[in-house]
């Protein structure tokens, strides 16, 4: 590789897990709050309460964490298990299970 590019390649990865700035950031940091206040006004079944649920049924995987989406009222658990990832869709309000990938 050349040394320009190499150097380019090193910068983007140490940049990677902080170039999440920026409208992306402040979304995340929206769903957050808007998910603690409506657990806190009982509309949501708690982030622990679910992961408790799911993260047995999971064992065989490696729990990566959660995101909370808003719009959906949903959970998704990210998880990896044989370098594939494996995504878990919680109903927010009920803790159904919604969906999982394969």
């Amino acid at each position: 590789m050349k040394p320009f590019l190499a150097s380019l390649f090193a910068a983007a990865l140490v940049a990677g897990p902080f170039a999440a700035t920026g409208a992306a950031a402040q979304d995340s940091r929206s769903d957050q709050n808007e998910a603690r206040k409506e657990m806190n006004a009982g509309r949501l079944v708690s982030l622990r309460q679910i992961e408790a649920r799911i993260l047995p049924m999971m064992r065989d995987a490696e729990y990566i964490g959660p995101a909370y989406d808003s719009t959906a009222m949903a959970y998704r658990l990210k998880f990896i298990r044989d370098g594939r990832v494996l995504y878990v869709d919680v109903d927010a309000r009920t803790g159904r299970i919604l969906g999982r990938s394969r």
